[in-house]
């Protein structure tokens, strides 16, 4: 026989607790973010870490016509 319902209550509560336990897979909210490193210098605008050069470049030529590249996003200096 068995199986009432404290049983059932506590089988519950362990599975939730490993559930916990794994995390992993949830909101990536956070990770997004973290991954907000680029900030334009003029306006403060953050991008995403994989935000390519054109994009910087079509930010800078859009937003901010009259200041350079390099103003905006110093970190595509060449050297």
């Amino acid at each position: 026989m068995g199986g009432g319902n404290a049983q059932k209550a506590k089988m519950a509560r362990e599975k939730n607790l490993e559930k916990l336990k794994a995390g992993g897979k949830g909101s990536q909210l956070d990770a997004n973010k973290k991954a907000m490193s680029i900030q334009c210098k003029v306006c403060m605008q953050t991008f995403i870490c994989t935000t390519s050069e054109a994009k910087c470049k079509e930010h800078a030529e859009a937003k901010h016509p009259k200041a350079e590249l390099l103003t905006c996003f110093p970190h595509l200096k060449k050297e």
